[in-house]
């Protein structure tokens, strides 16, 4: 059993159908719904795909191309940077922030090593609404990679300066200049106000933890077990998901 949604399988069956249909691919077994349904459970539970396959009484391949032509399909509707910025401009603001996604599978350790978080994994840049909705994921990234250079490579910092929108962001992104917001460091032996600033910082910036808890809700995304280059698949599928309404 899986805590999914009927409606939000039936939505992604009817991405798979539109898929299909364009593709012009003959009736398979199981169907849309089923293949649709994959997916979401791979997500939710993280399961080997053996065990996975047992559940829906396929093979271990089919279940391997069937999630994988799933996940693609769905990664594709996740919006580009722009899009998701599409409508906010000066007077409007966001919340920036990376997160690490363990994993177990590394193609070589040090870039992949975190020595913040002490553990291997990949850097994934999120911008969220002030209400805590998530409104981009980047692509990932190695571990060792610092929020404020993954910030700067994913082109956040100068979609937002162009649009003149206001960041709000933690200490690892001092530095970024342009609209980015930062708390103050050794604020206590600065004036008062300064303290205020990062009282009312803190505050603002506490809904997009909401994100992150949606994000980690999906158990695959709590230590990944396939390869770093898929995981960037699989968090874009993640952002569609949550996008038809489901967090967890």
């Amino acid at each position: 059993m899986v805590d999914v949604p009927h409606e939000l399988v039936e939505h992604v069956s009817w991405l798979i159908y539109a898929r299909r249909c364009e593709r012009r691919s003959r009736w398979r077994k199981p169907g849309c719904f089923q293949q649709a349904l994959l997916a979401p459970v791979h997500l939710r539970k993280n399961e080997p795909l053996p065990a996975l396959a047992a559940g829906f009484g396929i093979s271990t391949a089919t279940a391997g191309r069937y999630v994988d032509e799933a996940l693609d399909i769905l990664a594709a509707w996740a919006p580009g940077l722009h899009e998701a910025l599409t409508g906010l401009g000066e007077g409007d603001f966001v919340i920036v922030d990376g997160t690490l996604i363990p994993t177990d599978r590394i193609a070589a350790d040090e870039p992949y090593y975190s020595q913040k978080h002490r553990q291997h994994g990949v850097n994934v840049q999120v911008i969220t609404h002030p209400d805590g909705t998530p409104l981009w994921f980047s692509r990932a990234t190695p571990g060792r990679t610092h929020d404020l250079t993954a910030a700067r490579a994913h082109g956040i910092v100068q979609a937002c300066l162009t649009r003149q929108i206001l960041v709000l962001a933690d200490r690892a992104y001092q530095g970024a200049g342009a609209t980015f917001r930062t708390p103050y460091h050794h604020h206590r032996e600065q004036p008062e106000h300064y303290e205020q600033f990062n009282r009312d910082h803190a505050r603002l910036r506490a809904p997009g933890e909401r994100t992150f808890a949606q994000l980690k809700s999906w158990r695959i995304l709590r230590r990944a077990r396939c390869s770093t280059r898929r995981i960037g698949t699989i968090v874009q599928a993640v952002r569609t998901l949550l996008t038809c309404g489901y967090s967890g």
